[in-house]
């Protein structure tokens, strides 16, 4: 994901601004991290470069 993206993003479930937190880069691009919603503190994962902003009762868990 490049971090520019987080310009337009935004919490699909409030439509507020979401905090980056990063895990992994490569080449100015976020590969795993976490975005957290700055107001219901609702998170969504990022793994291999694609932020998973659907709600979290649509979302398929991923096993450890």
């Amino acid at each position: 994901m490049k971090r520019d993206l987080m310009d337009i993003i935004c919490c699909p479930l409030d439509k507020h601004d979401l905090d980056l937190d990063v895990e992994s880069e490569e080449d100015d691009e976020v590969v795993a991290g976490t975005l957290t919603c700055t107001d219901c503190g609702e998170t969504y994962p990022i793994e291999d470069g694609i932020p998973n902003l659907l709600p979290p009762d649509m979302r398929e868990e991923t096993p450890a």
